[in-house]
């Protein structure tokens, strides 16, 4: 695994409001994409508000580069259609899980923040994030504005596990 630094968990939960691609409803799935590597998520039939509750893994090897979000309407007899795109800028949590990898995590609460990133206009964020030590691991959960799309949202959670030796540069 030459350069990888970690591996990428992508908690893909759910779907907010979501775009009607079919006649009263859509059948969405996620693509989640970094660097050559793509991913996706099982198809919800006929539901705006999906929960996918899916985990993907993606490998890890530039820690500034984002993380991209497709979503789609799976069509039988046509080409899928898209339902939004939004991206993932990683560069906050790998800063907060480099800077806190050097404590001694143990003696932290579950559910201590470390770290709050706030919606911009160079986010895709709908709110306030927090980066947390839950279960023993730092995680960023995430609430996602569709974009390229009437309306819709996804609902996401991050976490980098490191592979030993390798560093975490941003």
């Amino acid at each position: 695994m030459e350069g990888v630094v970690g591996l990428l968990k992508l908690r893909v939960k759910r779907g907010i409001n979501l775009a009607v691609r079919d006649t009263k409803t859509s059948d969405p799935y996620l693509v989640a994409t970094l660097d050559t590597q793509k991913t996706k998520t099982k198809v919800i039939k006929g539901n705006c508000n999906p929960v996918w509750n899916d985990e993907l893994t993606l490998t890890m090897k530039d820690t500034k580069a984002p993380i991209h979000i497709a979503v789609y309407d799976k069509d039988r007899f046509s080409n899928d259609d898209s339902m939004g795109v939004a991206e993932i800028d990683v560069k906050p949590y790998i800063e907060c899980l480099r800077t806190n990898l050097k404590m001694n995590m143990n003696k932290i609460p579950d559910g201590t923040k470390l770290e709050r990133v706030q919606p911009s206009k160079h986010n895709y964020l709908v709110e306030e994030s927090s980066i947390v030590w839950e279960n023993d691991k730092v995680v960023q959960d995430m609430i996602l504005r569709l974009k390229d799309v009437e309306y819709g949202e996804v609902v996401i959670q991050i976490e980098l596990v490191p592979l030993p030796g390798r560093r975490l540069n941003v």
